[in-house]
């Protein structure tokens, strides 16, 4: 294709589809890109024939059937296209000799359609270097001198999945701000925020290069037949197939309706305005008429949605009668039919609460596509009984990568952790979900990583078991940053989404309380806890570390690769840390002012300090990053949810906004400070305690301490309560028990190290006292030193506990046809452990089991905590999930996670948000063991249910947002 500063011209018949003919210009410009030289594109018309192809080497891009240069070659036995004709969507790339008079060599393009051919000729694209994502994110391609062509013939394989695309969604403010400035207002009189041509020009680009074929336009506010008369025109050259989304019938978005509709005399369809086809039938059919015969005249390919859901993303406002919906359906078959549009592909979307019908037998008619849809929170709620006979319409699935809704927004940056998705997308494709798959992309912008594998996963399910996700992030990083570093960057992403895996940051100042199955929010609380197991500061940690080596890759990298470094890996990562640092400063600070520490002070200058890094991030991203060609992009607020007396009842859930005006970020809880007397005053708080001390009276006793003890070391607190510093000792009552800086000067704080010296400690229960002294006053610390196990076996219990990471099994027992499967980093602090295959039947806990050896102190009762990914009961027939778990020989217990949790996903209940936002389902069983050695068995009788985490509590589980850590071993 290029040698010696020479490039081979492009040759395209003007008989081709215009997708086709559009599409060369874009390989045309992609060469450019790579080599720095231009090559000539001639068009050649139905008369001239293939006496005008220009002599020397060539490309020929064409489609069968369509182009005559492809029909010449196949006439005269150069081109075998019998592997590709008449199949969906797929291409054949060949090198062709004496192809024409005068031609020596063609490498040819072929389609077996418009868009085989279009995704041939990007497939070029993408393997001369070219990123999908070069105009989105800024990537540029490495420059290459030579691009030469392998002998033989290549293919793209035919996609498994049918209709695959995205939902431009929930784009205000940050889309919905950059968008107009950048390609200028709509073209709907009133309406200058809509998205006009130019806008979608780049949407449907960028889906062709990602081989998507569907997409459903943005529908806030915005309108997308009437935001430019261009629109649907233009996804017809580019050759997109175009849908509405679930809450949009028959080619029509709501805002159409609500900019024309109207009470009295005005309304255009005759009727009274309102959304209701019980009480405004007849007006509403007409609208919906409109829409079909629009897609008639204008000719566009499409995916008619059918049903009906109330305005605004909400229920009906005439109820959920299934006959209602019965007769909705019946009037729109009966207004495609005519029109002459029967035979166009039709969807039913199952979202939210119209998966009621479908569970209460309404069944659409067989030709229609039957979609189920996720819990917003990337589980899926329903799928296909594969009992049933085959539907002539298949069915789809509907995904989110961002919601608006409860429990709360996220739409800030890419929270979607690949094995989830990897997860669901294999589970639903091996329920039959394969005709049309479509997934809630936000902006796009910052959901490429999560994009690209779906579109990825839906093309070839096959290519990408999870065994190689890990390929498939290395090749991701390689075709945006290059080979040279892709490792790297990919372990950068990979570690991301683990991160990102235990909670939105959107939700960092909320934590969840359950009693029973009643939950309580505190939405100003953090979700981690302050005080045990040093949690907040071990994840705040995490995310710095990762933020340190995104940081040492960003400086590996030319400058060329900066900005697209910036958007796809380093502001994520970076933006996140800061925003743990600063809930860490926010939510320590709080807690300090109620026990009156002089070093809150500092702690609220420090958020202030990290609020102002967000800001300065988000500036540089709008105004600086890509020379300012992202202005607007960073204005989504990310911190001060929850803010009730600032933007109302909805700051539950909703990001801060007033009138759909969005506010500007603030730090919710705000920080306080302390007026500190000219006094020095002793303060004393420990390692699993809020409390202070002597205020709190008594003597605090630290968690205990065990040579087999996994939680960080215990500390004690020495503070100032004044601003005068004072002298402070501390005497241990054993000399085996040491403190790392016994004496010195408190200004502030002083954070004191305990540790025993194992060697010389006694064996038993031995109690400790310590003792603290400073600024005139005293207080007594209590150790607890437990040193009692003899010969442990497996996971050991300390500090009242037994933890262990479900891949982490002793022995894994598989049978009848199911084996368990290890998901890396399915869990939120390890990897899943799922029955495969997830289409087994269920089963009475008698064979597939995971078994874990532990050893605990004493007799007695005790609770088994299991950490369980927050699944839906999607099996058909089935209310419930289900597992088991046993100790010894004991027989199971089986536990129905819907129904201990309470959780509802189609009423959305808080049971439901607390499961989903702290992604796991706690559930919990009472066993009583004896002292000594024990085997915990978890036992598959549910497919689908993926574990996590097991936490044996003894009696001394502290409270704790992803629990204890992981318990040691012995082997």
């Amino acid at each position: 294709m290029a040698s010696r500063g020479g490039v081979a011209a492009f040759v395209v018949s003007d008989a081709d589809h215009p997708g086709v003919v559009r599409v060369v210009g874009d390989l045309r410009d992609d060469v450019e890109r790579v080599t720095g030289v231009r090559p000539e594109i001639t068009s050649v018309g139905g008369a001239d024939g293939p006496t005008a192809v220009p002599r020397g080497d060539v490309v020929i891009v064409g489609t069968v059937g369509r182009s005559p240069l492809i029909a010449d070659l196949v006439e005269r036995g150069k081109l075998d296209v019998s592997g590709i004709e008449g199949r969906w969507e797929t291409s054949l790339q060949q090198v062709v000799h004496d192809p024409l008079p005068g031609v020596r060599r063609a490498f040819v393009i072929a389609g077996s359609d418009q868009r085989g051919t279009i995704f041939g000729a990007y497939d070029v694209s993408r393997e001369i270097g070219v990123s999908p994502w070069h105009w989105w994110a800024d990537v540029p391609p490495a420059h290459r001198a030579e691009l030469h062509v392998l002998p033989g013939g290549h293919g793209q394989g035919t996609p498994a999945v049918k209709y695959r695309g995205f939902f431009v969604n929930d784009e205000n403010p940050a889309l919905g701000t950059w968008a107009p400035r950048h390609f200028g207002p709509g073209h709907a009189p009133g309406f200058p925020a809509g998205f006009n041509h130019h806008f979608y020009a780049k949407v449907f680009e960028t889906a062709l290069r990602l081989k998507a074929n569907y997409v459903w336009p943005a529908v806030w506010g915005r309108a997308f037949a009437e935001d430019d008369p261009l629109n649907h025109a233009t996804a017809k050259a580019y050759g997109v197939v175009m849908g509405t989304s679930h809450e949009a019938p028959m080619m029509r978005g709501i805002e159409e309706w609500n900019r024309h509709a109207r009470p009295g005399a005005g309304d255009p369809y005759g009727g009274n305005g309102e959304w209701s086809f019980r009480r405004n039938r007849a007006a509403v059919e007409r609208y919906w008429t409109d829409g079909v015969r629009r897609m008639k005249d204008e000719g566009f390919e499409g995916v008619v949605t059918l049903g009906m859901r109330g305005n605004g993303d909400a229920s009906l406002p005439d109820g959920d009668g299934i006959e209602l919906m019965r007769e909705i359906l019946a009037s729109q078959r009966e207004i495609l039919a005519r029109e002459g549009m029967a035979d166009v592909p039709q969807v039913q979307t199952l979202y939210k609460e119209v998966q009621r019908y479908w569970e209460q037998g309404l069944r659409p008619p067989d030709d229609v596509t039957v979609v189920f849809a996720d819990d917003n929170w990337g589980n899926m709620r329903k799928l296909p009984d594969p009992s049933l006979p085959e539907r002539a319409g298949g069915y789809g699935l509907y995904y989110h990568f961002d919601y608006v809704g409860g429990g709360r927004n996220y739409k800030w940056v890419d929270t979607s952790p690949l094995p989830n998705v990897w997860d669901q997308l294999h589970q639903s494709y091996e329920y039959g979900v394969d005709r049309l798959w479509v997934v809630n992309a936000g902006d796009l912008k910052g959901n490429e990583l999560p994009v690209q594998f779906f579109l990825d996963y839906a093309w070839d399910p096959h290519r990408w078991p999870v065994e190689a996700l890990g390929e498939w992030e290395k090749r991701y990083a390689a075709q945006n940053f290059g080979s040279r570093r892709a490792g790297e960057v990919a372990a950068v992403l990979r570690e991301y989404g683990k991160l990102q895996s235990h909670r939105k940051p959107e939700l960092l100042n909320r934590k969840a309380t359950a009693d029973g199955t009643a939950v309580t929010y505190d939405d100003q609380a953090s979700p981690f806890s302050l005080t045990d197991y040093r949690e907040i500061d071990r994840v705040t940690g995490q995310w710095q570390r990762l933020a340190d080596e995104a940081e040492r890759v960003r400086g590996t990298l030319p400058e060329s690769q900066q900005d697209a470094y910036h958007q796809l890996v380093h502001y994520p990562v970076k933006a996140t840390a800061n925003l743990y640092a600063l809930r860490l400063a926010q939510f320590t600070n709080l807690l300090y002012v109620e026990q009156g520490r002089a070093s809150a002070n500092a702690l609220a200058d420090a958020t202030d300090a990290r609020f102002a890094e967000d800001q300065a991030m988000s500036a540089y991203y709008n105004a600086v990053l890509a020379g300012g060609k992202w202005n607007g992009f960073q204005t989504q607020p990310k911190i001060g949810y929850g803010d009730v007396a600032r933007y109302g009842p909805s700051a539950s859930w909703q990001q801060p906004e007033r009138d759909d005006q969005v506010l500007p970020d603030e730090v919710f809880p705000a920080v306080r400070r302390v007026e500190l007397p000219q006094v020095a005053e002793l303060g004393v708080a420990v390692d699993g305690s809020d409390r202070w001390w002597p205020a709190a009276g008594g003597s605090p006793t630290l968690p205990a301490f065990s040579p087999h003890q996994s939680q960080p070391g215990q500390y004690v607190d020495v503070f100032n309560r004044g601003a005068i510093a004072f002298d402070y000792r501390v005497t241990p009552g054993a000399a085996w028990l040491e403190i790392d800086r016994p004496h010195g000067t408190v200004d502030e704080q002083v954070r004191l190290d305990v540790r025993v010296d194992w060697s010389r400690a006694p064996k038993g229960r031995t109690e400790v006292p310590i003792t603290i002294t400073g600024a005139g006053a005293e207080v007594t610390v209590r150790a607890v030193v437990e040193n009692d196990l003899v010969d442990p076996r497996g996971f050991v219990e300390a500090n009242g506990y037994v933890a262990i990471e479900a891949a982490h099994a002793t022995r894994v027992v598989d049978g009848d046809g199911v084996r368990w499967r290890r998901i890396p980093d399915l869990g939120r602090t390890g990897d899943g452990m799922q029955p495969f295959p997830v289409t087994a039947p269920s089963r009475e806990p008698t064979g597939p089991r995971l078994e874990y050896d532990l050893t605990v102190r004493s007799a007695g009762p005790v609770t088994v905590w299991a950490y369980l990914s927050p699944r839906n009961p999607v099996l058909p027939g089935r209310p419930g999930l289900r597992y088991g778990v046993s100790f010894d020989d004991q027989p199971p217990q089986v536990v129905d996670i819907t129904a201990a949790t309470g959780a509802d996903d189609t009423t959305m209940n808080r049971q439901w948000e607390r499961n989903t936002s702290d992604n796991v389902n706690r559930t919990a069983t009472g066993h009583h063991l004896t002292a000594g050695a024990h085997t915990l068995k978890v036992w598959a009788v549910d497919p689908t249910v993926v574990v996590q985490k097991l936490v044996v509590d003894t009696g001394g589980l502290r409270s704790s947002y992803l629990g204890p850590p992981e318990s040691r071993r012995v082997h």
